[in-house]
């Protein structure tokens, strides 16, 4: 019962809300022929009936993966629902100049002022709205595999010389649960190994939830090459912590046994708190890699940094992949600061903002401090991808998904 009158609550609160944006419509419309306004009428309420109907559809079937077509259609239809907010806030503004004008009548003797819905504010209101509406469609449509490499150089005075032009690959964040065929991935791995990197590395966050969500793209990813090793870290979706309900008690404990299986079957070395030291003409840098470790609530910190340092205290150079950029300033710039470049992902970006040169602006950044590019604190630097793959929304605005590219330089 209690369910079914939450069902209500949330149906009418979508009504009403459309009620008061055809307001909007009805007063941008009303020039039109009568059969182009009903026409566009029927259209609009035909939408409500579909995400009200979405909507009771996805609640009653919680905990079912949804299809490609109930992501896409649920996606949409948010996306439709964000942008009436939009149409809301012109409506509002319009409403207080209304009862300013119902005022100004009720004491004025001159002509009095037309109080009626102001047909400019509505379409105005309906011409912004459009823009994110545009702009979330056409990331679903293009920017979701709009694949970009990135390119950065970064200067250390104490990187060994063996190591000057030293290429290094990151991807992060693939979230392979959340693609409905394997040939996205087929064309991010051949880019990948078109730059001929010696190392890659891939910063956590490979599946959504399960492992079994990457087994049909192991055979694609496994082709990623390097000429000197492929590392790994887990992010926090891979340890299935946020799965509630599991067949057996061992069941997550076998789901994340089969995560660090499938690392191993790629060709990719999963650093689980230890390191790598790699050697050149002999000279040496030394790779860390811990399990996720996040400085928020919410996150748990199963990385051990201090397992993962063990044995490259004399290493002049050392790189850390940690999955969470809360980590830089948790812990690692606090008590490891000859750490000199962690690379982590983890934020996506929030997959919509805007990023030119110059500027850059994600919701994210008032979540995350350091949450896309490059930062630096004294001689220690950190490098948050924004992700390969995405999440929630099937697609991605402003911050598209990342190849990043370092070369390092001998400063």
């Amino acid at each position: 019962m209690q369910r079914i009158l939450n069902f209500g609550i949330v149906v009418l609160i979508l009504f009403m809300l459309d009620l008061y944006v055809f307001q909007a419509v009805k007063a941008a419309t009303q020039n039109l022929a009568p059969i182009t306004q009903r026409i566009l009428h029927i259209v609009y309420w035909l939408i409500f009936v579909i995400t009200a109907g979405t909507f009771i559809l996805a609640s009653a079937t919680r905990g079912t993966p949804p299809s490609a077509f109930q992501t896409y259609l649920a996606s949409t239809l948010f996306i439709i629902f964000a942008s009436k907010l939009v149409v809301v806030a012109f409506l509002m503004v319009d409403d207080l100049l209304r009862v300013g004008k119902y005022a100004l009548n009720s004491i004025s003797k001159e002509t009095p002022f037309d109080p009626s819905r102001n047909r400019f504010i509505s379409q105005l209101g309906l011409a912004v709205a459009a823009i994110p509406l545009s702009a979330f469609i056409y990331g679903m449509v293009k920017g979701a595999y709009d694949y970009r490499v990135k390119r950065v150089t970064l200067r250390f005075p104490n990187l060994p010389a063996a190591f000057d032009g030293y290429k290094m690959l990151q991807i992060s964040d693939l979230h392979t649960g959340s693609f409905t065929s394997t040939e996205p991935l087929q064309e991010a791995v051949r880019i990948i190994n078109k730059q001929e990197a010696d190392l890659v590395f891939f910063t956590g966050d490979l599946v959504n939830n399960l492992a079994s969500e990457v087994e049909s793209h192991i055979p694609t990813l496994s082709q990623i090459k390097a000429k000197d090793a492929v590392y790994s870290v887990l992010g926090n979706h891979d340890y299935a912590d946020y799965v509630r309900e599991w067949p057996h008690p061992n069941a997550k404990k076998d789901n994340l046994k089969r995560m660090v299986e499938t690392h191993a079957e790629m060709g990719w070395q999963l650093l689980m708190n230890e390191n790598r030291i790699i050697e050149k003409n002999g000279e040496k840098i030394a790779v860390l890699g811990v399990e996720n470790w996040g400085n928020r609530a919410g996150f748990p910190k199963y990385g051990r940094l201090e397992d993962a340092y063990k044995g490259t205290e004399g290493t002049p150079f050392k790189v850390l992949l940690s999955h969470d950029p809360s980590h830089w300033d948790g812990e690692v710039n606090q008590k490891y600061d000859d750490i000199d470049l962690t690379l982590s992902g983890h934020t996506h970006g929030m997959q919509f903002g805007v990023n030119i040169p110059g500027f850059k602006w994600s919701p994210v950044q008032y979540v995350y401090k350091q949450w896309a590019g490059l930062y630096k604190k004294g001689q220690q630097h950190l490098y948050v991808n924004t992700g390969l793959g995405f999440i929630g929304y099937p697609g991605r605005v402003g911050f598209l998904p990342e190849i990043t590219v370092f070369e390092l330089k001998r400063a």
